[in-house]
């Protein structure tokens, strides 16, 4: 009995002492989290005076590297204490990489040590404090990660690949310079981006440091020639005070409906045992919601300080082309998320930085078959270890593949009237909702067994509601006529569409002089029509969607037309299920890029879409004829326009060019009683350095060198008469006037605070 008593002592010391230590842990979270807001309301403050006061026009670029890099490593240690090494560690390891392995392998090797030391990290968490909610230090660290990484493959990109084999996107991030330590470190630990991201790509952030962001931007979205207006640069005032007020309200609701929903209940027997079906659906739903409005909070803070210091600038609204855009590295869409229709548009809306990361980082540089298992498995390592996330991944697969079958199978009967389509909208939101939660919870539950218990505590009712669409109700999908005859009508209205914008455009060009610019943007209209008449003839001829296979129909990836006309690429993101299709027209030898974000085809994003599969199957016939003809037609038309367009870009250039020859000409040409040359030395010293070519003209070492603006050309030879001097002083005075005038570049104007 002593024996006993003893060891009933003894477990309750060591009860008692776990209990202890549970509770220190709890109290340096709460800490850590009040450490954090007061960083990020700091760090909102000193990037107002980042911007005004360490401008680029008024500091050095290095300068304000330094400055970001110092205050990002005192919020470091500010909020973790000693276990900041760890932010300067991962970098510093990442960075000795870099400087010191062949481009060729550099990304991979990047990969591997940041992934593994971010890894040892998830472990070390994962060990000694499991299930833990608090804030750690890997939070920063997996920004991190994605920073040096994406840094890597852009140096490979720049350094070992050739333009014309990158994407789009890897040719705007490529990377010809490798960066110094203090570029290095501060794009790493910039204090903006620390705490919370978002993820900045390399490239941007020193376009931001050395203030060319601004016109980087507006030439890409201006409607206008920049080059001729005075660029100012936008206020971020307003959409800062947005985003503030926004995570504000987000952290409001997140203390308010936590402490109602605690996700910690769902683990408790008691819980699990005492509630019934309808209930733990509905907990689950609002304690995953509750949990969000956490993330919100921080990425919108987040968004706001990088908008505050003068990052994320995006160019202007395309619809009144003054309105400026602040979204560049926006995480987060909170209405599309919480409001969407189907489960792809929640996602497209959420943590989008790590969607591009994701993006650029593998799915656009490995095979196809193996894209998705590998953007997969990546997302799930950097994340961690936890059983919950990768419930979370596999749950979300498979409702998006049943959520593709049953809006094929269930959307037709809801749009034949406004108020049916409004009603499919409001249950397909509801829904979606309830999806969302079941599929979500795991993700901040993070146990595999109390996971699994809740899941069979509502009998795993929606897995199973999954696999009966995916296996048995996909055979009742429709796919025959009315799919191919619609499919028809899109096509033949984008035809219309393309040809009316061709004609306009080919009518503009012919009232202004047919420029270059105007020429091209005639060619791109009227080959994307081409190849949708190539298309709709297909389509006509065979009865069938030409070869290209829908993804409602049959899930598939890829649409496969001719080769010979464009090339698709499918970019897909496993968790955030996203999509990019990269299209490369091939005409005429010309490269067109195109690039977009729909995964599924344009019904599949608009739930309020019309599809009118009754009248088009009715009048099949007709279609038929009317594809056949009609895209003939408009095919002679348009290569008519592109024959005319060519002949005037080539009447111009003969122009150009025969005018840029008659000017050399006369350059070179001496007077007859001098049988002389023109000497044009490159510096001062060489002036007598010249050399006699094979027709006795003097000439310096490189007769054949440019000049640039303020360059003075002297043309020193014996025996040249004033008439000479005068010829040549007026065709200097022009060469000059001309390299000024193409000179000329815009300015970026600082206004201070930008009130």
């Amino acid at each position: 009995m002593e024996r006993l008593d003893a060891q009933n002592a003894t477990g309750g010391e060591g009860d008692l002492l776990h209990e202890r230590i549970r509770g220190y842990l709890v109290e340096i979270g709460a800490i850590k989290y009040v450490n954090f807001l007061i960083t990020q309301f700091l760090a909102l403050l000193l990037a107002s005076a980042f911007r005004s006061y360490l401008h680029p026009s008024k500091v050095s670029a290095s300068t304000r590297h330094a400055i970001g890099l110092v205050i990002g490593l005192f919020f470091g240690y500010f909020c973790f204490g000693q276990q900041a090494i760890h932010i300067a560690g991962l970098p510093a390891v990442c960075y000795v990489v870099i400087r010191t392995q062949n481009p060729q392998i550099v990304q991979r090797l990047v990969m591997v040590v940041a992934l593994f030391y971010l890894s040892c990290i998830h472990l070390h968490r994962q060990y000694y404090d499991y299930g833990s909610y608090s804030l750690d230090i890997t939070g920063p660290l997996m920004i991190i990660t994605q920073k040096v990484t994406s840094l890597a493959f852009s140096i490979h990109d720049g350094f070992t690949r050739e333009m014309k084999d990158l994407t789009q996107s890897q040719q705007q991030h490529a990377i010809r310079k490798l960066p110094s330590p203090l570029e290095f470190f501060s794009y790493t630990l910039h204090f903006q981006g620390l705490m919370a991201g978002p993820l900045v790509f390399y490239k941007d952030y020193i376009d931001f440091i050395e203030g060319c962001h601004i016109i980087k931007h507006t030439s890409a979205s201006a409607k206008y020639d920049i080059e001729k207006k005075i660029v100012h640069e936008p206020s971020p005032v307003k959409a800062v005070v947005k985003k503030v007020i926004a995570s504000l309200v987000c952290a409001l609701i997140f203390v308010k409906f936590a402490t109602i929903y605690p996700i910690k209940t769902m683990k408790d027997d008691g819980f699990i045992a005492s509630t019934g079906f309808f209930y733990s659906l509905w907990y689950m739903m609002m304690a995953t919601t509750a949990v969000r409005f956490k993330y919100y909070f921080a990425w919108l803070m987040a968004d706001a300080i990088c908008n505050n210091s003068g990052l994320g600038f995006n160019g202007y609204d395309e619809r009144d082309g003054v309105t400026p855009r602040w979204d560049m590295l926006s995480n987060i869409q909170v209405l599309e998320f919480e409001f969407g229709t189907n489960f792809r548009n929640c996602i497209n809306a959420w943590n989008a930085g790590t969607n591009r990361w994701l993006r650029m980082v593998v799915f656009e540089r490995v095979p196809k078959r193996y894209g998705t298992v590998l953007t997969f498995s990546l997302s799930a390592l950097w994340h961690g270890f936890y059983p919950g996330y990768y419930m979370t991944f596999a749950t979300g697969a498979l409702i998006v593949m049943a959520a593709r079958i049953a809006r094929k199978l269930f959307r037709p009967a809801f749009q034949g009237t406004a108020g049916s389509r409004t009603l499919y909208d409001v249950l397909t939101c509801l829904v979606t909702r309830v999806f969302m939660g079941y599929a979500t919870f795991p993700f901040v539950l993070l146990e595999f067994k109390a996971s699994l218990r809740m899941y069979l505590n509502v009998f795993m009712c929606l897995h199973l509601v999954a696999l009966i669409t995916v296996f048995i109700l996909s055979k009742y999908v429709p796919r025959g006529e009315g799919s191919r005859a619609a499919a028809g009508a899109r096509s033949r209205s984008k035809l219309k569409t393309d040809t009316e914008d061709a004609d306009q455009q080919s009518t503009a060009v012919a009232a202004t002089g047919s420029g270059r610019k105007d020429a091209d943007g005639l060619t791109k209209q009227a080959g994307t029509a081409v190849a949708a008449v190539v298309d709709t003839e297909s389509a006509g001829s065979n009865g069938s969607a030409a070869g290209i296979r829908y993804r409602g129909a049959e899930n598939g990836r890829r649409s496969d037309v001719d080769s010979q006309h464009q090339i698709v690429k499918d970019v897909v993101d496993p968790f955030c299920l996203t999509t990019t299709t990269s299209m490369m027209m091939m005409m005429n030898g010309n490269h067109h890029h195109k690039k977009t974000d729909d995964f599924l085809s344009q019904e599949d994003n608009n739930n309020s879409a019309t599809i009118n599969t009754t009248s088009t199957t009715t009048n099949n016939t007709s279609a038929a004829a009317a594809t056949k003809s009609g895209p003939k037609l408009a095919c002679e038309r348009i290569k008519e326009k592109l024959e005319q367009e060519t002949r005037n870009i080539e009447d111009f250039i003969d122009k150009t060019v025969t005018g840029f020859v008659e000017l050399k000409d006369d350059l070179m040409r001496m007077p007859d009683e001098t049988h002389g040359g023109l000497y044009i030395p490159r510096k001062a010293p060489l002036v007598g350095a010249a050399a006699l070519n094979g027709n006795g003209n003097v000439v310096d070492g490189n007769s054949n060198s440019t000049t640039a603006t303020g360059t003075t050309i002297t043309g020193a030879t014996t025996g040249v008469g004033s008439s000479s001097n005068a010829f040549l002083k007026k065709e200097i005075d022009a060469l000059n006037a001309a390299v000024q005038q193409a000179n000329v570049l815009p300015a970026v104007l600082s206004n201070g605070h930008a009130k």
